[in-house]
């Protein structure tokens, strides 16, 4: 017979594991779930104005006040569209007045005014009045009152959104460019990642390095290169596009399989290296032929790498931002009708229609994704054998020339943009000169952008690093406690799915509400490092999480026996024996924090400009040249950056192994 279940007694280090991963969780919570909710419900929020709730009175010569009049039955409308169409946002304003033809401030007519309702709101210039008792007012005064509107709930906005066929288009659109552009840089990125990891041709790691290359830059780069290259008027080939715009789909189709390129090719190459050995060597002693061997062999193992390349493909381009809205022409995209409702419509509950939209197909790619790999299988076990690709002239040759091809257009791109970011005046002086350098006397904040963006990129990386990996910690460290670890899990991975231009979005709705206690951080730097560790936290937390599970459990148990508490643990082994992992994790936030335009373009202020969203800026004002510079001066400083991190890991890396050694 079994007896009662004993739940094991919590010590100190339990509560204190516990009480860090609650904070954090607490963090995720602030920072991603609740402007989640604040966004969804603007998204199904409607305004509009009710003028049957508002009477006035209007005085004759003598000063006798006639007939009641109720705004909505009043006949003497200046404009009569006003009551056709009384649906707005949340900044809606309308002025009494336009019910009055004839009405002038210099009058000496007097009015009366009020609510019909308890709940009746109206204001007498930034007065705010309420309820059914008569104000009276003079003409002058008459002529500052102003309606709020009144607010409902419901589907409202999406009705009008999907019946609107300009709007409705973006989707079509969103959804064409991205599957476009999943199948061809897969296509491209499995050869390339299939000639490094199954060939024996020359100068791999120099290739491996030039695929790398434009996750250093922000997404609107290579479309600045392509303006140069194609342009109708002034590009260099502009000859090979016959009569072809490259502003449009064309020119975002090019442009995205540039900047997504190496994320198909780390994934795939990720699956292609745990090959196992004897699976090869059984089909050749099959006499199963070079073709045959790869659909039964190196396509199944391959699988769930190719799948989870497809799907982030799919992701980063139907949320792209920069590139369409530099080279989209009037080709529509989800994520551009965000940035037009919000920053040039002001139609923030239009915009978060918009970002529930494109949250819909982010959500499903992310959900089939983790599926997948869900269902994945491991591929090496303790009696696999590496593979080791055996030369092949005839196939190491066309797989040079393959990935040379790959490599001109990867560095064409970037060499392009350096070329425009050094001459003086293209078309018409192509002598070399800093002055685009300048960006002082240029739109888009001067040089002060980019040192917001390297301080940005810093603080991120630091402060990111420290809460990602504590976070990564304790939800892997911490004894029982299932039920919050999971929850702390879920939230973890929820930013992955969520778009850039989302995340910013729901940021403006739960920050910058005045009745918000941390109302104060809008517009400052702090809410920037917020909107960017949280973009880029779920990568970083599963970096985290997998080199802490290769750590033996053997030192828990041991510091516990030794009744050492875990933060010694945690400082003089855990943190030295993770630092190639903590590198990693700072590098890739440092990294996409100096790209980052979706999230930040709608966060940022003229004390916080940053250097991506300066090239936006730069290039929408016609300095296409200096925002190549300013493009250029990213790429410079992620370069850096990159060599040294790959110093510092080979240092720790040496110390690590020397440890190793001796122990």
């Amino acid at each position: 017979m079994q007896g009662p279940k004993v739940k094991a007694k919590l010590g100190r280090d339990d509560w204190a594991q516990r009480s860090f991963m609650l904070v954090i969780g607490l963090y995720l919570i602030i920072a991603l779930a609740l402007p989640l909710y604040a966004m969804l419900s603007k998204a199904f929020t409607t305004y509009h104005f009710d003028l049957s709730q508002y009477e006035v009175q209007v005085s004759d010569e003598n000063g006798a006040f006639g007939d009641t009049l109720t705004l909505s039955n009043h006949n003497m409308l200046a404009t009569p569209s006003v009551v056709e169409d009384l649906s707005t946002n949340t900044n809606g304003r309308l002025g009494v007045t336009q019910f009055f033809p004839d009405f002038s401030f210099r009058s000496p007519v007097n009015y009366r005014f009020r609510g019909v309702t308890p709940d009746a709101v109206y204001l007498i210039g930034s007065e705010r009045n309420k309820g059914p008792d008569w104000v009276e007012l003079d003409s002058n005064t008459f002529r500052r009152i102003v309606l709020r509107p009144n607010s409902e709930r419901g589907l409202a906005n999406f009705k009008t959104y999907f019946s609107t066929p300009a709007l409705f288009q973006s989707v079509q659109n969103s959804l064409l460019i991205a599957v476009i552009v999943t199948v061809i840089t897969v296509s491209l990125a499995f050869w390339f990642a299939y000639a490094l990891a199954r060939s024996k041709m020359r100068y791999k790691g120099v290739f491996r390095m030039i695929a790398m290359m434009p996750i250093l830059v922000p997404s609107l780069l290579p479309g600045i290169a392509l303006l140069y290259l194609f342009s109708p008027r002034q590009g260099m080939l502009k000859a090979l596009m016959f009569d072809h715009d490259i502003n449009g789909p064309i020119g975002i189709v090019i442009g995205s399989v540039f900047f997504t390129f190496p994320h198909a090719m780390i994934i795939i190459s990720t699956a292609l290296s745990i090959s196992d050995a004897r699976l090869f060597e059984a089909s050749e002693s099959l006499k199963a032929s070079r073709w045959r061997t790869f659909w039964t062999v190196t396509i199944p193992g391959a699988r769930y790498g190719l799948f989870s390349a497809a799907f982030v493909v799919f992701n980063l381009v139907i949320t792209d931002f920069g590139l369409p809205k530099v080279i989209g022409g009037n080709f529509n995209m989800l994520a551009v009708d965000i940035f037009k409702q919000v920053i040039g419509q002001q139609n923030f509950e239009m915009g978060a229609v918009v970002s529930m939209v494109l949250l819909v197909p982010a959500l499903l790619a992310f959900g089939i994704d983790r599926r997948m790999q869900k269902k994945q299988v491991a591929l090496l076990t303790a009696r696999s054998v590496v593979f080791e690709p055996k030369p092949n002239k005839r196939m190491d040759w066309f797989f040079f020339a393959y990935s040379s091809l790959v490599a001109i257009f990867i560095a064409g791109i970037i060499a392009v943009c350096q070329f425009a970011a050094l001459i003086k005046q293209w078309p018409y002086n192509l002598s070399l000169s800093l002055k685009n350098y300048d960006f002082s006397r240029m739109d888009g904040g001067g040089w002060g952008s980019y040192t917001n963006s390297l301080l940005l990129a810093i603080f991120t990386a630091i402060i990111g690093t420290v809460v990602v990996f504590l976070g990564a910690y304790m939800v892997e460290k911490t004894r029982g406690f299932e039920k919050g670890r999971a929850l702390f899990q879920a939230l973890a991975m929820l930013p992955m799915a969520i778009p850039g231009m989302v995340l910013g979005i729901a940021y403006i709705f739960f920050f910058n509400n005045p009745a918000n206690p941390l109302n104060f951080i809008y517009g400052t730097m702090i809410i920037l490092v917020v909107s960017t560790v949280t973009h880029f936290y779920t990568v970083s937390h599963l970096t985290a999480v997998t080199a802490l599970k290769q750590m033996d459990t053997e030192f828990e148990s041991v510091s516990q026996s030794l009744k050492q508490p875990f933060y010694k643990l945690f400082w003089r082994v855990t943190v030295p024996v993770s630092l190639p992992a903590i590198l990693s994790i700072s590098i890739y936030l440092f990294v996409n924090a100096m790209t980052t335009v979706s999230a930040v373009v709608f966060l940022y202020s003229t004390d916080t400009a940053l250097a991506s969203v300066a090239v936006l800026n730069m290039n929408d004002a016609g300095d296409i040249a200096p925002a190549a510079a300013m493009g250029m001066m990213i790429f410079y400083t992620n370069a850096g950056a990159r060599i040294l991190h790959a110093l510092l890991s080979k240092g720790i890396l040496a110390r690590s192994n020397a440890w190793r050694q001796t122990g």
